[in-house]
C-alpha cells in the first residue's frame, strides 16, 4: 500500500480543526501520515495538536507566523518522502474515502510524470450543512494550460499529488506564487497530468473566514471580486508567479504552451500580446461571466 503524506497547515483554527483531523485519521485507506505546520496560532489550535501528537497521531512543527502559502510550501519541502501528499486545510471535513479515490485514480496513470487530481466538493454552512455541490450537474471543463494562466480550478483541500509533482515544488519553491494550490496546479498542467474527479470527496466549510470565495452568494462575490481585483496588486502577484514560473520551467513545456505563457509574462501593455490573448479561441474560465471578465481585464492591462 502506498504512503500518502497528508499536509495541514493551521492557523487559530480551534473551533473545528478536531473534526478535520478526525475526518483524516479515519480515512478508509490507513497508509497516511500527517504532519501539521501551526503558523503562529494564538488560540488553543497549538494545545489541541500537541494532544493529537502526543498520541503519535501526527508530527507537529511549531512555526513563526509565515501566511498559509509559505506554511504549506514548508511542509512540501521537510516532510518525509511519500508516494503521493495531500494539502488539507483545518476546518473542512474529509469523507471516508478521498484518500483511496484520489490514489486509484492516480495509479491509473504514468508515475513517471508529475500528477495532480483533484475532485468534487459539497459546499457547506459553519455546521457542515451541505447547501450546494460545486459540479452537480457535471458541467465543470477539462482542465487546461490557459485556464491554469489565469485561474486556479484546485483549491488545497481537494488536491491530491504524485512524489514527482513535490520533487519539482521542492525544488523550486517560488517566491511569488498567489497559492500553493496553484503552483501545484499550474506546476502539473505544464509538466504533466491534471486529473479531475467530478465525484465529491470533501465537505468545504464556510466560515466567513476562508480565503477563497467558494459558495458566496452572488451580491457577495461580486464584491469580493471587484475588491480583490481592482484595490489590491492580485494581478501584479499573479504576473510575478508567471514570471518565475517562466523562469523555471520555460525549457520544459511544449511549444504551443510556451507561446501561450509568453503572452502573460510580457512586461508593461504589449498590444500584440493583448490582441492575441483578447481573440485566444479557446475557454479561459469555466463560466461565461468570468470569461468575459478575464477578457476585459486583458484590454485594460490589468492580466
Amino acid at each position: 500500500m502506498k504512503r500518502v503524506n497528508i499536509l495541514l497547515s493551521s492557523y487559530n483554527g480551534a473551533d473545528h480543526i478536531r473534526e478535520q483531523i478526525d475526518s483524516i485519521l479515519n480515512q478508509t485507506y490507513k497508509n497516511i501520515k500527517l504532519y501539521v505546520r501551526d503558523d503562529g496560532s494564538t488560540d488553543g489550535t497549538l494545545e489541541i495538536l500537541k494532544d493529537y501528537e502526543k498520541d503519535g497521531k501526527l508530527i507537529l512543527e511549531e512555526g513563526k507566523n509565515v501566511g498559509f502559502i509559505k506554511s504549506f510550501l514548508w511542509l512540501v519541502r521537510h516532510c518525509d518522502e511519500a508516494d503521493y501528499y495531500a494539502y488539507s486545510d483545518q476546518d473542512d471535513m474529509w469523507y471516508p474515502d478521498k484518500i483511496d479515490m484520489a490514489v486509484k485514480m492516480i495509479e491509473e496513470n504514468d508515475d513517471d510524470m508529475p500528477i495532480l487530481y483533484f475532485s468534487n466538493y459539497d459546499l457547506c454552512d459553519n455546521d457542515l450543512n451541505v447547501m450546494s455541490q460545486k459540479d452537480k450537474e457535471g458541467e465543470v471543463k477539462k482542465p487546461t494550460f490557459a485556464n491554469a494562466l489565469v485561474d486556479c480550478m484546485p483549491l488545497g483541500f481537494n488536491e491530491v499529488f504524485n512524489n514527482e509533482a513535490r520533487k519539482l515544488i521542492a525544488k523550486d519553491t517560488p517566491k511569488f506564487s498567489c497559492g500553493h494550490d496553484w503552483w501545484t496546479y499550474i506546476v502539473c498542467q505544464g509538466l504533466g497530468k491534471v486529473i479531475y474527479d467530478n465525484r465529491v470527496t470533501v465537505g468545504y466549510r464556510r466560515t466567513g473566514h476562508n480565503v477563497s470565495a467558494g459558495g458566496m452568494n452572488f451580491i457577495k462575490f461580486q464584491i469580493w471580486r471587484f475588491k480583490k481585483f481592482f484595490l489590491n496588486n492580485y494581478f501584479s502577484n499573479i504576473r510575478k508567479m508567471l514570471r518565475e514560473y517562466e523562469y523555471y520551467y520555460k525549457d520544459s513545456l511544449c511549444e504551443k504552451d510556451k507561446k501561450i505563457l509568453a503572452l502573460f509574462t510580457t512586461k508593461g501593455y504589449n498590444f500584440k500580446a493583448m490582441i492575441k490573448k483578447l481573440f485566444y479561441p479557446h475557454r479561459y474560465r469555466q463560466g461565461l461571466a468570468d470569461e468575459i471578465m478575464v477578457r476585459f481585464l486583458f484590454i485594460i492591462g490589468k492580466l
